[in-house]
């Protein structure tokens, strides 16, 4: 069972991490970016929200588009929910009858 939550979390490390270099990819390149809006929020949605909007913050990139500002913190909050409940009903998965 330690097995699962060290991959819960590596996997939360993961795709925030990648959330992360998208958006300073992103950054980088400028408007004509091959990294679309829709990359990035596929990342937050898949968990990686909270690495989004803390980037956002430390790069002082996106922070004017309101959609983000108002997107990521929900994600954040929705993640984190989802994770919980995830974890919290794993060891019910190895119960054996």
């Amino acid at each position: 069972m330690v097995i699962f939550y060290a991959a819960a979390i590596t996997y939360i490390a993961a795709i925030n991490l990648y959330a992360v270099t998208m958006l300073k990819r992103q950054k980088r390149e400028g408007e004509g970016s091959r990294t679309g809006d829709g990359r990035i929020i596929l990342a937050a949605v898949l968990g990686g929200a909270a690495g989004v909007y803390a980037a956002m913050f430390i790069m002082r990139y996106r922070l004017e588009n309101l959609a983000f500002m108002v997107l990521m913190p929900v994600l954040a909050v929705l993640n984190a929910c989802a994770f919980y409940l995830l974890l919290r009903r794993l060891p019910l998965l190895f119960v054996t009858a």
